[in-house]
């Protein structure tokens, strides 16, 4: 694991990721109404379907920054940001929500001592992310004795995994791509991993 210092340039960029998360997580919520209604009597499934979307930011910022912690601070961020600038109707408890959620994608990482970034951390750490709001929603709302448990938990995870821990490395990989990265962990891990390109011999 890198023990070295986050940079300044990593706390604005982790910031701006923050925001953009929370205007995101904000714009899902609106999602989220619209899906409650098109479903119609599975509407209480819904948020379930989505939940992975709200969650990855923490994996994303992992895999661009690669610093323990970051994770779970960025989903707090996010949830702030929906709190405080978009009056989120959760209010305060928000920021548990991305306590829990950020924890439970951050944990995969964990697992590897922050040095593994392939497929299967990440399907992992959607995975993990989808059961810990599920142990959330158990405690806040009582799933486990209410109809329809087996589904939700079907859903938060497979949700995790497609919209949280897969969807976090397809964007930081776009990204990546871009060249917007490039002063990154990500960046320079893409530039190692790169093939060297051998000299042209001068005629």
């Amino acid at each position: 694991m890198n023990r070295r210092r986050i940079t300044l340039s990593e706390l604005v960029l982790l910031a701006v990721l923050a925001v953009v998360s929370g205007f995101v997580y904000w714009a899902l919520v609106q999602a989220w109404i619209a899906l409650q209604i098109a479903m119609g009597p599975f509407g209480d499934l819904a948020q379930n379907v989505l939940i992975g979307g709200w969650m990855v930011a923490a994996p994303l910022a992992l895999y661009i920054v690669r610093r323990p912690g970051v994770g779970i601070l960025v989903e707090l961020a996010a949830a702030l940001v929906e709190v405080v600038f978009l009056a989120s109707p959760v209010g305060p408890t928000l920021l548990v929500v991305g306590l829990v959620q950020g924890a439970g994608a951050e944990l995969a990482f964990a697992l590897t001592r922050y040095r593994r970034y392939d497929w299967g951390v990440f399907i992992l750490s959607g995975a993990l992310a989808g059961l810990a709001s599920t142990v959330l929603g158990m405690v806040r709302f009582g799933w486990l004795t209410q109809d329809w448990f087996e589904w939700r938990l079907g859903l938060q995870v497979a949700s995790g995994i497609l919209l949280c821990g897969i969807a976090a490395k397809v964007i930081g990989d776009a990204l990546a791509r871009t060249g917007v990265l490039d002063n990154t962990a990500l960046g320079r891990a893409r530039r190692d991993a790169a093939p060297a390109t051998e000299p042209v011999p001068v005629a």
